[in-house]
């Protein structure tokens, strides 16, 4: 099965949805990503007339809403591992809005980033931390199988000091161990990391659900020096039938070069 691609839809900054998804089609793409925070500050103003529009406009543009990322956003004051119990309550209840959202759109996969949400509080001590984020998705994960959204775990290092490393993101889905939680490979981060991208493929392969490309400048594949053909023919070697996306953090380059470079890019190292 041929990989497939995505593009996250935050670089498309003041476009109308119904330009973004054309655009992205019309380069080729076969699917986006979408961070709630450009939709609504709270995901629960997004009527379920809204959703169904969304849903079809991109059914319209023939795009798949491959899922949600960039969760945590806003609203602010959330947070998933501290000790405030009412906090991690909150937090957990606007999980929930979120995975009822992904499943509105069609969306079937969730990546857990969030990286100030979920790194420790002052004084606090990285296993009772764990503790509370295992029991945190444990609540959540029979909700998120009946809607048939997968969780996946991001690693990020230089970014979090909760779970920064893909080792520490397999051990925590492995200890979880429920089909519904798993992790993801992005490109910067792995590099970051000091992982060659083949090594974080094969290490994540058994729980791989999602993978998200860039470059350790911010931009996008192809847009710096990270050679993306090891991730490529990784990918292929271990039978991974997701999405590949587009996730950027520098967008001064501007939406259209970012979305055309990457994927001709992407194209070029897959084939």
């Amino acid at each position: 099965m041929a990989i497939k691609f995505a593009i996250c839809n935050e670089i498309f900054q003041g476009w109308q949805l119904e330009k973004t998804f054309a655009f992205i089609r019309d380069v080729g793409y076969q699917g986006v990503e979408i961070a709630p925070f450009t939709l609504a500050e709270r995901v629960e103003k997004i009527s379920p007339k809204e959703r169904k529009q969304l849903r079809k406009l991109a059914e319209k543009f023939e795009l798949e809403i491959v899922g949600l990322h960039w969760l945590l956003v806003s609203p602010s004051g959330l947070h998933l591992t501290t000790p405030d119990d009412s906090v991690r309550e909150r937090t957990k209840a606007y999980f929930r809005e979120l995975i009822r959202f992904c499943s509105d759109l069609g969306g079937k996969i969730m990546v857990v980033g969030s990286p100030k949400q979920r790194s420790l509080v002052p004084n606090d001590k990285y296993e009772a931390a764990w503790e509370r984020a295992k029991a945190f998705f444990a609540d959540l994960l029979p909700m998120a199988q009946d809607l048939g959204v997968t969780l996946c775990i991001e690693a990020l290092p230089n970014e979090t000091d909760f779970i920064p490393t893909l080792n520490e993101a397999i051990r925590f889905v492995r200890e979880i161990n429920h089909p519904n939680l798993q992790t993801m490979v992005d490109v910067k981060s792995a590099v970051n990391e000091g992982l060659k991208l083949d090594e974080a493929v094969y290490k994540a392969s058994q729980h791989l659900r999602h993978v998200h490309a860039n470059d350790v400048n911010r931009l996008g594949p192809g847009m710096g020096d990270v050679d993306l053909t090891p991730l490529a023919k990784a990918l292929k070697e271990v039978g991974y039938e997701g999405f590949v996306s587009v996730e950027v953090f520098d967008f001064s380059p501007g939406a259209e070069r970012i979305a055309i470079e990457s994927l001709n890019y992407l194209r070029k190292v897959f084939s």
